[in-house]
């Protein structure tokens, strides 16, 4: 008897996506290495489980979230609260779970719907249809049917040669088709593709992609239902495997902003030990790229005037030759501005390496 094979048709879009994203964790795998990773790992988790659980009607916010992750009290309805602290819990035994065995994903939703369904942790004794407002877009196969083709699909997944990242994504697609439990069906195929995702490269454990799925849920909803429409999967691995990749840009863009913070934030602590001055230090670091005047350096330090202490530092710059006046021979004038000297720009050149 032949394995079942889901149908897709591969196409150059998707293999462009798949290279394309093969690159881009290159990149990410390296800034990761560089980064504050259990923070960063924490604050995509609770990204994605906020993403997830808002696809589904949710309500809660980030913060919320974290308020419910650090045992805070949150006023909310008790159902969605309780759909969040089965979703942490969840993630939290995201490593123990194998992806290509059947017992651990009704371990998983057992988990996931604790206290939110009589069925929890076994496939529906009943009809479901998927809806979209009062529309039926999608029947889904009799209950009957659910046993024998959830052992087809986990089959399909021990042998498929699909590339992993194609393989997810129709895993994904095939899942949302059968529909096979009576509630948690989107949260749990989104959390299954991220498994697979994880088993073949580790990075995407704490990558945020409920996050995007979420900003563009009608897209989903949407590739869904072409790709039932086409009986062919490539409509919706192909939103996938784009999603994935917009979340590793930002990803990347995310964290080159926040080591720039870093950079700047250890070049002022620097400075203010060399000038033993916090205000001095800012002055060089807002003269760096440009002249500006007093006024100009008081606006930037959030002061409604030039104080004191401004006037008092700038005069020391002055003197210790890390600024010079735009204007020398004219110092009081109203268009005077001040700049980096040669010194100055070395200074902040050996303290930035």
């Amino acid at each position: 008897m032949s394995r079942y094979e889901p149908p897709i048709q591969i196409n150059p879009k998707i293999l462009n996506l798949v290279a394309e994203i093969s690159e881009l964790l290159g990149r990410y795998a390296e800034r990761e290495r560089r980064a504050h990773s259990l923070r960063l790992r924490r604050a995509n988790q609770i990204r994605t489980i906020h993403g997830s659980l808002a696809i589904e009607g949710n309500s809660l916010s980030v913060d919320q979230i974290t308020a419910v992750l650090e045992g805070k009290p949150v006023i909310a309805p008790p159902r969605e609260v309780q759909e969040v602290k089965n979703a942490l819990a969840a993630y939290d035994s995201f490593h123990i779970y194998q992806p290509e065995k059947e017992s651990d994903l009704l371990a998983a939703h057992q988990l996931l719907m604790r206290g939110l369904t009589d069925e929890s942790g076994r496939y529906r004794s009943g009809g479901v249809d998927v809806m979209s407002g009062k529309e039926v877009i999608h029947m889904a196969p009799p209950a009957n049917q659910v046993p024998r083709l959830m052992y087809d699909l986990f089959n399909w997944l021990q042998h498929t040669e699909h590339h992993p990242l194609v393989a997810s994504a129709i895993f994904h697609y095939e899942f949302e088709f059968i529909h096979p439990f009576a509630d948690g069906n989107g949260r749990m195929g989104r959390l299954w593709q991220s498994l697979i995702l994880a088993k073949w490269n580790p990075l995407f454990a704490n990558l945020p992609i409920e996050s995007l799925v979420h900003a563009n849920q009608l897209d989903y909803y949407q590739a869904i239902a072409n790709s039932t429409a086409q009986t062919n999967s490539a409509p919706f691995v192909e939103f996938m495997l784009g999603v994935i990749s917009q979340t590793l840009r930002q990803q990347i863009l995310n964290e080159e902003q926040e080591n720039d913070q870093d950079v700047e934030q250890r070049l002022e602590s620097q400075l203010e030990l060399r000038l033993e001055s916090n205000l001095a230090a800012k002055v060089l670091l807002f003269i760096r790229d440009q002249a500006l005047s007093k006024s100009e350096l008081a606006a930037l330090l959030g002061h409604k005037s030039i104080s004191g202490e401004l006037n008092k530092q700038v005069k020391a710059l002055l003197e210790k030759q890390w600024i010079q006046m735009t204007i020398p021979d004219k110092p009081t004038s109203r268009q005077q501005k001040y700049e980096l000297t040669p010194q100055g720009k070395e200074l902040l050149q050996q303290l930035s390496q």
